[in-house]
């Protein structure tokens, strides 16, 4: 998460409404690692933009990044969803609890309301034991129902 708000501050320091544009998301994108095709970029900005404004605050982003990370998990090897969930589980108990995923979502630095971190912990935790495990944060990522 904290790679996701570095680059998009990289990109809004100029920008006066603390938004990117277009032109400016698909340098964010290369730089994750995203190589995304002009009209791949359209549909996502279209897909994203909720206010029409034709540039993506960083809320927008950030739901972009999640999808476009699930769709590229898809071709992730195990070592690197593993990798990824370890990032999350700070206590390394093998679980994802809500405080955990409370804490990675704050540091983004963005509000997020308890809402959208129990929205984000329902989806996740499919078992409803309070916290995602292994196998959940993988079905999640992969976007399997």
């Amino acid at each position: 998460m904290h790679e996701f708000k570095a680059a998009f501050d990289i990109f809004v320091q100029d920008a006066e409404d603390g938004c990117i544009s277009t032109k400016e998301l698909g340098k964010v994108m290369r730089m994750l690692g995203q190589n995304p095709t002009p009209e791949e970029l359209q549909e996502m900005i279209d897909e994203v933009d909720e206010d029409g404004s034709g540039t993506v605050d960083f809320d927008e982003f950030l739901v972009m990044m999640v999808r476009c990370m699930k769709d590229d998990s898809k071709g992730k090897t195990e070592e690197e969803l593993a990798d990824l969930f370890r990032m999350f589980d700070k206590n390394a108990d093998g679980y994802i609890d809500l405080e955990e995923l409370k804490g990675m979502l704050e540091a983004t630095g963005e509000a997020i309301t308890e809402d959208d971190i129990e929205e984000l912990m329902k989806d996740g935790d499919k078992n409803n034991d309070g916290k995602i495990d292994y196998d959940e944060f993988l079905e999640f990522m992969k976007g399997v129902e």
